[in-house]
């Protein structure tokens, strides 16, 4: 007969198997003060100089001063330290890098980490270019052809981003509805050619379920089964497969006639299931100020909005947002706002769909977003970019529009030695300039800066290093103007 185990005993057993089954045990809540007396219940997850960053019962995550607790939470900080990660399995910590790579077919690993490599030496062994670089981020994407192979499939996007020089996660999407129904071009020829190429979902499903095969079967053969677990937050939360090797995590998801996707991130942001630490306001409104540039000849720029290459596919409205809310402290992916965006096969998003989709998400960070409707007017665009906030401008990128848009940069280009000449011109052409419209040419930028003196604003739109910066004059771009404005603010 059996001997039934005493009731005083079980919350220790199952206490030891979640540490078991976990590899570590979870700090336990605790009771935080701040100064001014005020209490709540907490975990202490990193402590960064004089920064510590907490989270709640219900997960939600805050970075707050350590000088702003009480002194013996104080005190507590300074011996507090982080729990040790699990220890990385024989099989696969013995796996050597280039073995991996080997079954990647590309030079991603080395012998040092990904996490303490150079962003830009890990992006040139890689062949990927540079999309984007600001001072406190950057970023590198490649748009491969045909041939290209990842963990024997055709990737469509790869792309690696960085912080403070090294790099701070991957992400290779696979089949997807966007790029593989995309149409053929970038930049302009996105209005060229409109429709969807032709292939049906039914064909699409079957790329997604082969690509999900081949990519999980070459990584369980190298480094075993898969953990699965969700992984995201809000409406772009997703559940993935999940492999871990010498402190990466690699993370294979596939959406329901969505995508097929491959992060690769730190084993500890794994651990959070993708759940960031919300920046602290007065950090992003510092980094939003530093980052206005005033130059001599009157033109006021946001340098630090950073660029995303939607590459060839309708995907201007979830690149944009993308941008909006990278800029602004809060990561984001096209793919997946894509997705909570509903975006439709080959591109096409409704902003107010998507920002009604992933409103949760931004408040979550502390932020918020407004939208309004009329004319363009320079004393709203200059309240914006003097508080370092872009704004996102709907319109009909018509031919017309984009080449005279372009012949103004060529002509900025060349008018150092005399503006005020420039100036008078531009004045003159916008007084007689006539734009058509065309609803087939629907599309959103960012607005970036101004110019009072010409009476110009400059905007970005999400097609590459090229189109980071173009002008137009205000009643020029009434013309092609949807009068519909969006904002992520603080």
């Amino acid at each position: 007969m059996k001997t039934p185990l005493p009731r005083r005993l079980l919350p220790l057993l199952l206490l030891a198997l979640a540490v078991a089954v976990s590899g570590r045990a979870e700090e336990p809540l605790r009771t935080f003060t701040n100064t001014a007396g005020k209490s709540l219940q907490a975990r202490v997850l990193k402590l960064d100089g004089a920064q510590v960053t907490i989270a709640l019962a219900d997960g939600r995550e805050f970075t707050l001063p350590v000088a702003s607790l009480s002194a013996p939470d104080q005190e507590y900080l300074k011996t507090w330290k982080p729990a040790a990660s699990p220890a990385p399995t024989a099989a696969t910590s013995s796996v050597k890098a280039e073995t991996l790579n080997a079954a990647i077919g590309q030079p991603l690993f080395s012998d040092t980490p990904l996490w303490e490599s150079d962003a830009k030496a890990v992006a040139e062994r890689l062949g990927w270019p540079r999309e984007s670089e600001t001072t406190f981020a950057e970023s590198f994407r490649a748009y491969p052809d045909a041939a290209y192979r990842f963990l024997g499939a055709r990737p469509y996007s790869a792309a690696l981003y960085g912080e403070d020089g090294k790099v701070s996660g991957i992400s290779i999407v696979f089949a997807n509805k966007g790029d593989s129904f995309g149409a053929a071009g970038g930049g302009e020829q996105h209005f060229i050619k409109g429709k969807p190429v032709p292939g049906g979902i039914e064909g699409f499903r079957l790329i997604m379920a082969n690509d999900t095969e081949i990519i999980g079967t070459a990584l369980t053969g190298l480094l075993g089964e898969p953990q699965s677990q969700r992984f995201g937050e809000g409406e772009t939360r997703t559940r993935v497969d999940r492999w871990d090797w010498n402190g990466h995590s690699l993370l294979l998801s596939s959406v329901d006639d969505e995508y097929v996707g491959l992060m690769v991130q730190t084993v500890d942001f794994a651990d959070k299931k993708g759940r960031t630490t919300r920046v602290p306001e007065a950090t992003i409104r510092a980094r939003t100020k530093s980052g206005i540039e005033k130059r001599e000849n009157g033109d006021v720029i946001l340098a630090n909005l950073p660029m995303v290459d939607q590459g060839p596919k309708g995907y201007c409205v979830p690149a944009t947002i993308e941008r909006c809310m990278r800029y602004l402290g809060i990561p984001a992916d096209m793919y997946l706002l894509a997705m909570a965006g509903e975006t439709q096969i080959g591109g096409g998003t409704s902003v107010d769909l998507l920002l009604e989709n992933i409103g949760q998400d931004i408040k979550r960070k502390g932020r918020k977003f407004d939208k309004w409707t009329g004319e363009l007017k320079m004393r709203d665009v200059k309240k914006a970019i003097d508080s370092g906030i872009p704004f996102v401008w709907a319109l009909q990128s018509t031919k017309e529009f984009n080449d005279l848009a372009n012949t103004r940069l060529a002509a900025r280009k060349t008018a150092t030695e005399d503006f005020a000449a420039y100036a008078s011109k531009v004045k003159a052409e916008a007084a007689s300039t006539q734009l058509p419209g065309d609803s087939n040419t629907n599309h959103v930028v960012i607005v970036i800066g101004y110019n009072e003196a010409t009476n110009e604003i400059a905007f970005s739109d999400s097609w590459g290093e090229p189109y980071k910066e173009r002008w137009i004059t205000i009643p020029e771009a009434e013309q092609v103007s949807m009068q519909r404005f969006y904002m992520i603010d603080l």
